[in-house]
């Protein structure tokens, strides 16, 4: 994320870099009871205020045309209950910071995506999710939140209190308020035992339903112009007893996964008719290995690659129709895919707008090296998602409006109930927002 402030406005990109505004002024409150009041002078004035997180989404959901409210400052005191295993942390804070602080006090998130960089209310805005047949996203932890309404009242939302709003906020793109403090329920710290092969997709799809039974957490990346995917599969184990040399780990995670990949991607880019020989390569180069290890690091690894992506929860049985589809979409575009196509997968939750709303999902991720053309790959997939009754990641890039997505969430009405109470004078809404939610 980039911010001047020299001009008395502040430039803003995400990481990707493909999203980018400027706001008319960053606030950095201190406190809740500054950020309440600057909210409540916003709305006197009928100006607007977005919170950012750490840029991590692809689509427009950060970028403001108002007022930038950046949390980074924001003085919240962190609570541990260790009998409770519950821990509060400030809304700004990042993943990797929790995870730091859970492991001092030997606890853990039950589940983590594949990176770490968000902060805890740009993740669970978002949907923000793992894979694990049992479990759902990151908001699915949330055991209470303080939200600031877009009127400037401080709400505490749980189960017990305002349980509506709870439901509703846990997922909500920031458009019912301001997450300045969120409770996360937590495990006892594990370990997991790694697995990474090398398999073909037929196979895997064959013995999909037993895989993902058979395991904690599966996932796999399917290589374009191949019929190679590598499987991978993390496991609860009690002992932390074949840990990653330091040497394997630099050697896959970093050398391969990142700066190898990189100089490939660009050489694709450059010369596209190589595309298919690099997939073949990649999907021959990491071979298979076994480790354990903290659960946040193995969960977590490095992304220095910069792509575009797109990613669609499915109902679980229309996985293998939608992955047929996208072999035909890639081999149909007039341009070359570099990057793999992700397999993960989530339980159903109770959060109105979690993309895994009253349904175990299987999610289809699909991405493109910077620089590279996307839209026509995605907007084919995105058509076939839909008739299939897809859901889009809210943090990743598609073209659904309101209209579109209603029909997706059984819970649309109530959520805009809760919204038009809650930010009554659009004080939290953006463009972006504006046409997403109505």
């Amino acid at each position: 994320m980039v911010e001047s402030t020299a001009t008395g406005t502040a430039a803003w990109s995400n990481w990707a870099g493909n999203q980018r505004g400027v706001a008319t002024a960053v606030l950095r409150p201190s406190s809740v009871d500054e950020a309440a009041e600057q909210v409540r002078r916003a709305a006197a004035a009928g100006e607007r205020i977005r919170p950012v997180g750490s840029g991590h989404s692809f689509t427009p959901v950060a970028v403001s045309d108002g007022q930038r409210m950046d949390l980074t400052r924001l003085a919240i005191d962190v609570r541990v209950d260790i009998d409770r295993r519950l821990v509060t942390v400030p809304a700004g804070m990042t993943l990797r910071e929790v995870n730091a602080l859970l492991a001092g006090h030997r606890l853990a998130l039950p589940n983590l995506g594949d990176i770490d960089a968000q902060t805890v209310a740009g993740a669970i805005s978002t949907g923000t999710h793992g894979t694990g047949a049992a479990f759902g996203g990151l908001a699915t932890f949330v055991e209470a939140l303080t939200l600031v309404t877009g009127t400037g009242e401080v709400l505490r939302c749980s189960a017990e209190e305002h349980p509506e709003v709870f439901d509703a906020a846990r997922v909500s793109l920031g458009a019912l308020g301001v997450l300045v403090e969120v409770t996360l329920r937590c495990v006892d710290a594990f370990v997991l035992l790694a697995h990474e092969r090398p398999a073909t997709l037929d196979d895997v799809l064959a013995q999909l339903p037993d895989l993902v039974d058979a395991h904690d957490h599966l996932e796999f990346f399917w290589f374009p112009y191949t019929t190679r995917v590598q499987l991978k599969t993390n496991d609860r184990v009690p002992v932390d007893d074949r840990p990653l040399s330091r040497w394997r780990g630099w050697l896959d995670d970093d050398f391969l996964a990142n700066t190898v990949f990189a100089g490939a991607c660009r050489l694709g880019r450059a010369v596209p008719g190589l595309a298919p020989g690099i997939s073949a390569i990649s999907a021959r180069a990491l071979s298979e290995r076994r480790y354990t290890g903290r659960s946040d690091a193995v969960f977590c690894s490095p992304r220095r690659v910069r792509f575009l992506e797109m990613e669609y929860a499915l109902p679980r049985e229309a996985l293998a129709e939608a992955l047929e589809a996208v072999r035909h979409i890639i081999d149909g575009l007039p341009f070359k895919v570099l990057f793999p196509v992700e397999v993960r997968f989530a339980a159903a939750d109770p959060i109105w707008l979690s993309h895994s709303y009253g349904r175990d999902s299987a999610y289809l991720a699909l991405h493109q090296y910077v620089g590279m053309p996307y839209e026509p790959y995605f907007r084919a997939f995105e058509k076939v998602a839909t008739g299939l009754g897809g859901r889009p990641h809210w943090g990743k890039l598609h073209w659904r409006d309101a209209a579109s997505l209603a029909a997706a969430y059984p819970r649309w009405p109530d959520f805009q109930q809760i919204r038009a109470q809650l930010d009554p004078h659009h004080t939290l809404t953006t463009p972006y927002l504006s046409t997403l939610l109505g």
